[in-house]
């Protein structure tokens, strides 16, 4: 435990202006993110006698070894950049809401040629507009079909569309008038777009005056004597009338708002949101967080308000947020009022009802989250008490001075030789921390031998460790190549095993930090600390999947490297017996012991994320191609050749001049894909088992 003096800052040191704070443990690792009005007396609080502290507090700034702070200009400045913080550190002592669900929303995919009507799950995606959440896909579904017959929008996925476009012919729904069918030319892509605009105004809650409009053209073909353009009219009327029943009026004055309302006790604190437009509810949601920070309900209000709009621009701000509770300080206030005001590009009406509908709509808002709050509770009860004891169970199995809160499990795969690779998962306090999972190629060697591999994988791991720490006598992050390369190993791209190929990186991240193979959240690759990291936590348990021999292997390799405060033990599938090092005798748990089943979960789930690895890889080298390794020809280039000539055969039978005449294709980049493809032995040709005749690559006639 630190003592807070250690680090505290000297008089004077501190500027008397807005910032954001933040603390940091003897690793670096960021704990803590606050913002003030006044950085001064605000730092100043937290290096007073501990005893006059909260105990959240006091037990934050014990962890501490370090503060720094931002000075910015105004108190919205301070909640953008403590927002943004958060969200990049996501440290420990911070209040974050986590969803109790993955919530469905309708999309309309404004940002495509023709836009498609679709639900949607997760991250929120440019261009895109979004209505909800939904409390079920269903009740999105049921909307969408009774809205389909007045506004014919692509509902159809990219590859139906392309389908239907190839040949002419809609789908079911262009033919029972449900969809516009863009697809066959029905509509130009200027109609179509104007209809799924139309439907957006519509879900956006402008119902009024397009029902009116509709009305108005019934009557006039009524009197026009079109009665079944009249009756169609009625029908699309009534269709419309039951997609809005399906959402009650709550708010007569057709208000658009989200009311957010709070149920808290010492420990814990839900959330619940309504989202009402055009006076109706049209989405539903809930968070739970534990209150890991003194603070009260406005600080809870606000947490809710950075993670519910940090993300929206536009119509996605409501016009009105009404709350439970508010800063007292009136200028707090009005410095998150004009952060809404600039998310949404207008003014935002931040309040607490005091009367009328909406007072009585908030309190039953309140009333779901105090539901969600104790249902949350009851769950969790059982399912604490459940962790607990398992991982008690298996540190008194294993004799292990504590429970071993981090736990990490390497499981090796591969399908008879080829394609050997690894995989790392991480459990937490009895859960699985998904953003921590890693996977390896095993590069020392070739061929099948699941011990020198292990040995390999666990060596690896803990030279990484071992180097940061070593270096830098802090655990820190840098941009480089496969992210479990021996980072003490030089920088040669012809070092066998170094891979400088993307695709055989073993930490691979999109922009947004995810794994494109898995959906699995990597780390950020930024270079700033205090971000998470890929291997700078050591686990108290390392767990392999196998026997004996694989336990073995995984303790010589950390014995190597001098590690010897982290337990090693293995999960053999066949007795699910338990192996321990230096042990000729396995550690029997019972049957019905938690402890066997949570070794039996994370045991389980390296297999699940080494085998998919794995068969990516395979897929990957099955679907190769020649054209591969001409240097300089992208996929786009790859696919107009294909589509010009029709086949890898044709085109290798084709000339320099005739690769030429593809378009965006210059003769030295032909030049080289002839190169490529004459050095590229053809695949063997085909066999019909049924007669023993040799067909041709395309499915031709056989050879003679």
């Amino acid at each position: 435990m630190a003592d807070p003096s250690s680090y505290r800052p000297k008089p004077g040191q501190i500027p008397d202006s807005p910032g954001v704070y933040r603390f940091r443990d003897d690793h670096r690792r960021v704990i803590y993110v606050g913002k003030a009005k006044s950085l001064r007396p605000r730092l100043s609080s937290y290096f007073q006698d501990l005893a006059n502290l909260h105990p959240r507090t006091r037990t934050m700034v014990t962890t501490a070894a370090s503060v720094e702070w931002t000075v910015v200009s105004t108190e919205v400045e301070a909640l953008q950049l403590e927002y943004s913080w958060i969200k990049e550190y996501d440290p420990r002592f911070n209040v974050k809401y986590r969803d109790d669900k993955s919530y469905p929303y309708l999309a309309v995919t404004l940002n495509e040629e023709f836009p498609r009507v679709q639900v949607m799950r997760g991250a929120k995606k440019k261009g895109v507009r979004y209505f909800g959440p939904y409390g079920h896909a269903w009740a999105i579904r049921e909307t969408v079909d009774l809205m389909l017959r007045v506004f014919p929008v692509r509902t159809c996925s990219a590859g139906v569309f392309k389908n239907a476009e190839r040949t002419g012919r809609p789908c079911l729904l262009g033919y029972i008038g449900k969809c516009s069918a863009p697809c066959v030319g029905r509509v130009t892509p200027d109609e179509h777009r104007q209809l799924a605009e139309e439907f957006c105004d519509f879900m956006a809650g402008r119902t009024g005056a397009y029902i009116r409009r509709l009305e108005q053209r019934m009557a006039i073909a009524a009197e026009d004597m079109e009665y079944e353009k009249a009756g169609r009219l009625r029908d699309d009327i009534g269709a419309l009338r039951r997609a809005m029943e399906k959402s009650a009026v709550v708010l007569a004055d057709a208000t658009d708002a989200d009311l957010i309302a709070v149920a808290e006790d010492e420990l814990e604190a839900a959330v619940q949101i309504f989202h009402v437009r055009g006076g109706r509810v049209r989405g539903q949601r809930g968070w739970v967080t534990d209150k890991v920070e003194a603070v009260d309900t406005a600080g809870l209000v606000e947490h809710a308000l950075q993670q519910l709009y940090g993300e929206e621009i536009g119509d996605s701000v409501p016009k009105e947020v009404l709350v439970p509770a508010l800063p007292e300080d009136p200028v707090q206030t009005d410095a998150l009022g004009q952060w809404l005001s600039d998310r949404r590009g207008s003014h935002v009406s931040l309040r607490i009802p005091q009367r009328g509908d909406k007072k009585d709509l908030m309190v039953t808002v309140g009333r779901n989250a105090q539901q969600s709050l104790v249902l949350h509770k009851t769950k969790r009860a059982s399912d604490l008490t459940t962790r607990s004891r398992a991982l008690e169970e298996i540190a008194r199995a294993l004799g292990l001075d504590s429970v071993p809160l981090r736990i990490e499990c390497f499981d090796i795969s591969h399908l008879q030789g080829d394609d050997v690779v690894a995989s790392m998962v991480v459990f937490e306090d009895g859960l699985a921390r998904k953003s921590e999972y890693r996977r390896f190629q095993i590069k020392g060697f070739e061929g099948q031998d699941d011990v020198r591999s292990m040995h390999e994988v666990i060596g690896r791991r803990f030279k990484r460790y071992l180097a940061e720490k070593e270096r830098t006598g802090e655990w820190t992050e840098e941009e480089e190549g496969p992210a479990d390369q021996d980072p003490t190993a030089p920088d040669d791209p012809t070092d066998p095993t170094t891979s400088t190929d993307p695709t055989t990186s073993t930490d691979r991240t999109d922009q947004n930090g995810r794994d494109p193979q898995d959906g699995v959240p990597g780390p950020s690759l930024k270079d700033d600390d205090g971000r998470p990291k890929r291997f700078a936590y050591p686990p108290q348990l390392v767990v392999v999947d196998g026997g004996q021999p694989q336990v073995a292997a995984a303790k010589r390799a950390m014995d190597e490297l001098g590690i010897d405060d982290v337990a090693v033990c293995g999960l053999a599938k066949r007795l699910e017996e338990v192996w321990v090092p230096d042990d000729d005798d396995p550690v029997v748990l019972p049957r019905s012991s938690e402890g066997l089943y949570l070794l039996q979960r994370v045991r389980d789930e390296a297999h699940r994320f080494a085998i998919t690895y794995q068969r990516a890889k395979r897929a990957k080298r099955i679907r190769t191609s020649p054209l591969d390794d001409v240097p300089g020809l992208g996929e786009t280039r790859k696919q107009a050749l294909i589509k010009h000539f029709g086949s890898v055969k044709k085109l290798r039978q084709a000339t320099i001049e005739q690769i030429c005449e593809v378009p965006g294709l210059g003769r030295k980049t032909a030049e080289s894909v002839a190169v490529a493809l004459a050095q590229a032995a053809p695949a063997a040709p085909a066999v019909n088992t049924a007669t023993g005749e040799i067909m041709e690559d395309d499915g031709g006639r056989p050879h003679d």
